[in-house]
C-alpha cells in the first residue's frame, strides 16, 4: 500500500507557487534574447520594507538612458542581491536578515520569471547558512548558487533543481581571521562567483583580508572544501567585490575600507592571484569619510569602474592592454548619496548607479572610445536601491 506524502503548508504553499508559475516558463530551455535595438529590463534589489513591494521591475532606453517603472514585487526582508539564471528563467535574491526560521541566519529566494512579462513569481526559500548574506551568483549553467553572508562569515552552495527551485545547502564554510581596521573584528565574507572558466569560485572576505579558492564541481556539494588561499591583501584594506577582465587573466579587486583597486593577475590552472598594482579610488587631497563599494570592467576590456560611498562618485580607470594595470581618467558624481552598486548594460553603452541612501538611480552615457561618463538627464526614485542586474529584453514587447 502506497502512502501520500505528508506536507506541511509551508510545503504546500511552494508546491502550488512551483506548478502555478510552470505555465508561465515556456520558452525558458531556448534561452530568448532581445531583438536587436529592443529596450533592456532592469531588476533592482532594495533594502525597502519587507511589507511592501521592494523589488522593481524597469524599462531601460537603450539610447536615451529612460527608465519606465513597469511593476514591484513582493521580495522578503531585503532583498538586497540579485542574480539570474543564464536562460533568464529564475531570479534568486538573498534576504539579507539576520534570523530564519529559528536560526541565525538569513535566506535566499527563488523566483520564477514569467517570460511574456518579466513578473516575478516566489517559488520557494532557504537558509543562506550564515547572518546577513550580501551576495549571490550562479554557477556554470546555472546548477547552482553561491552565497556570501557577511555577519555569519561563511560561504555556501546551494543546489538549483530542474524546476528553478532551491535545494538547502550542500557545502558550508566558515571563514577565519581577522584585520586591524574596527570593522574586521572577524571573517566578513561579501562576495563570491566562479571564475571565467568555471573552474573554481572565489570568495572575497573583507573581515581577514583575503580572497580564497574553491574547486568547482558539476553536482553537490558544488564546492570542494577545504579552501586555498588565492590572494592576501594589504592588512586592513578590506576587499569587498572582484571582478574579471573577459581575457580571463585578469582581474580587479576593490577594497571597502582603504578606498583602493588592486589590478591582480589570475593564475586560472590554480585559482591564485598575484598583484600587479593598487592605486587610490579617490581623487588626490580628498580627506573626507569614504569606503568604496562596487566595481565592473566595460565589456570591451578598456576600462574599469569602482564606486566611492562618501565621495559619492564613480572613479574610471583605464586598463593597458599589455599589462592589465590601471591609470585614472576621471571621477564622475553619482548625483547622489551612497552609490552601494551599479552595472553596465551588455552592449557597453549606458551605465546605471544605485544611490542607496538618496533612493535614486541614473543612467550615463558611456564613450567608448575614452571610458569617460555622461549623464543622461533620466534616472528614477526606488527606495534604497542596492543592487542592479540589467538584461535585453525577452518578452517579445
Amino acid at each position: 500500500m502506497s502512502l501520500a506524502p505528508t506536507w506541511s503548508r509551508r510545503t504546500f504553499l511552494q508546491r502550488s507557487a512551483v506548478l502555478a508559475a510552470g505555465a508561465l516558463l515556456t520558452g525558458c530551455a531556448t534561452g530568448r534574447g532581445g531583438a536587436a535595438g529592443a529596450e533592456w529590463l532592469l531588476y533592482v534589489g532594495t533594502y525597502g520594507p519587507a511589507e511592501q513591494d521592494n523589488l522593481w521591475l524597469y524599462r531601460l532606453h537603450p539610447r536615451t538612458g529612460e527608465l519606465t517603472r513597469v511593476a514591484g514585487f513582493r521580495g522578503g526582508i531585503k532583498p538586497g542581491f540579485l542574480a539570474l539564471s543564464p536562460d533568464h528563467c529564475f531570479l534568486y535574491a538573498v534576504n539579507a536578515s539576520l534570523d530564519f526560521q529559528g536560526r541565525s541566519t538569513g535566506s535566499v529566494r527563488a523566483f520564477a520569471v514569467d517570460q511574456r512579462t518579466g513578473a516575478l513569481t516566489s517559488l520557494n526559500e532557504q537558509a543562506s547558512e550564515g547572518a546577513g548574506p550580501c551576495y549571490v551568483s550562479l554557477t556554470p549553467g546555472g546548477r547552482g548558487v553561491l552565497v556570501a553572508n557577511y555577519f555569519g562569515g561563511t560561504v555556501a552552495a546551494l543546489p538549483v533543481q530542474p524546476d528553478g527551485t532551491l535545494a538547502a545547502a550542500s557545502a558550508v564554510d566558515q571563514h577565519q581571521g581577522s584585520g586591524p581596521h574596527k570593522n574586521q573584528d572577524r571573517a566578513h565574507a561579501h562576495c563570491i562567483l566562479p571564475d571565467p572558466a568555471g573552474r573554481f569560485a572565489l570568495a572575497v572576505d573583507l573581515g581577514n583580508d583575503q580572497v580564497l579558492s574553491y574547486a568547482l564541481r558539476p553536482e553537490a556539494p558544488l564546492l570542494q572544501l577545504p579552501a586555498q588561499v588565492a590572494f592576501r591583501g594589504a592588512p586592513g584594506a578590506g576587499p569587498r567585490h572582484l571582478a574579471f577582465h573577459p581575457n580571463g587573466r585578469w582581474a580587479y579587486l576593490i577594497n571597502e575600507l582603504n578606498s583602493t583597486v588592486t589590478a591582480l593577475r589570475y593564475d586560472a590552472a590554480a585559482g591564485t592571484f598575484a598583484e600587479l598594482h593598487s592605486l587610490s579610488a579617490l581623487p588626490a587631497g580628498f580627506s573626507g569619510a569614504n569606503s568604496c563599494a562596487d566595481i565592473h570592467v566595460s565589456p570591451n576590456g578598456r576600462f574599469v569602474y569602482g564606486s566611492n560611498r562618501g565621495h559619492d562618485s564613480l572613479a574610471v580607470f583605464a586598463v593597458d592592454g599589455e599589462t592589465g594595470r590601471l591609470t585614472l581618467v576621471e571621477h564622475v558624481s553619482t548625483q547622489g548619496k551612497t552609490p552601494r552598486n551599479f552595472t553596465l548594460a551588455p552592449d557597453g553603452r549606458l551605465l546605471l548607479v544605485a544611490n542607496q541612501n538618496s533612493d535614486s538611480i541614473f543612467s550615463y552615457h558611456v564613450d567608448a572610445r575614452t571610458g569617460r561618463l555622461r549623464p543622461t538627464g533620466f534616472g528614477a526614485t526606488v527606495p534604497a536601491p542596492v543592487c542592479l542586474q540589467l538584461l535585453p529584453d525577452f518578452t517579445g514587447r
